[in-house]
């Protein structure tokens, strides 16, 4: 299938803007599972590309406001076509960090004793670095279930044990979840971001899922949309992947001045002939 995307998001200040430094986790990469044809980011300022540790594709802009300037908003537009084959199961390059790097807790998707009980229901402690499939699915079935989909239920600070003793959250919480669910079992997993083409569920638009580990050695992991509680296919496009959603947000920065700020986020997913 192949997809245009665009991303766009506009923020806008109620003083004038006197710095800012932006981070961008918005260029998507060739892999097993797509093709990146065509794709560009705007933004108010050069943009300086860089790899990180994870093999994103980075890129960062400083703004620099000068004596009588009144700038009160700015604009980051990413757009292209991704032609993709819904490939679920890949392996890692050595140039990525060991698997078991990914057993390690963060702050949204920290290990926990509540989780681990949950995830026995339907997937057994690791033993030997490797994962049943059938069982990470009906895990991610679970997680669905028991995080129902909420839309503005949660924010982007809201835990993974938060989410879970909730009940509910989005896609990004549903992922957190199943990737903390995994850790305290002995399950090597991260969390992804990226797009989901739906033509009946536009807020699933900006979407995550995981990746676990299904075979330490060899570095064999699978890509799983926890929300649709299924292997990714050809509906996804893979933006980033990171420890937790703070690791590859879309937009990372801090600024001085403008005040109060709103933003306003609107992506597009449409078929191409």
């Amino acid at each position: 299938m192949k997809l245009h995307v665009r991303h766009t998001t506009d923020y806008r200040y109620s003083e004038p803007l006197r710095y800012a430094l932006q981070t961008l986790w918005l260029t998507p990469q060739s892999n097993a599972a797509q093709t990146v044809g065509f794709w560009s980011v705007g933004a108010p300022q050069k943009l300086f590309d860089q790899k990180d540790a994870f093999g994103n594709t980075v890129q960062s802009y400083t703004f620099v406001g000068q004596p009588g300037d009144n700038v009160r908003w700015s604009l980051v537009d990413a757009a292209g076509d991704v032609e993709t084959r819904g490939v679920a199961e890949f392996d890692d390059p050595e140039t990525l960090p060991h698997p078991y790097f990914f057993l390690r807790g963060t702050d949204l998707a920290q290990p926990h004793w509540k989780l681990a009980e949950f995830g026995r229901q339907f997937i057994a402690q690791s033993t030997d670095g490797k994962a049943d499939l059938s069982a990470l699915l009906a895990l991610s079935q679970g997680v669905s279930r028991a995080v129902g989909y909420r839309k503005d239920s949660t924010n982007v600070t809201t835990t993974a044990l938060q989410a879970f003793e909730s009940g509910a959250g989005v896609c990004q919480d549903q992922a957190h979840v199943m990737v903390a669910i995994c850790r305290s079992l002995g399950y090597p997993a991260r969390y992804v971001s990226g797009y989901f083409y739906a033509a009946n569920e536009p807020d699933l638009a900006s979407h995550a899922w995981v990746d676990v580990c299904l075979d330490v050695h060899t570095r064999r992991w699978v890509s799983i949309d926890v929300t649709h509680y299924c292997l990714i296919d050809e509906r996804h496009v893979r933006l980033a992947m990171g420890t937790d959603y703070n690791a590859c947000p879309p937009i990372k920065g801090v600024r001085q001045g403008g005040g109060e700020e709103s933003m306003t986020v609107r992506i597009t997913i449409e078929p191409v002939e």
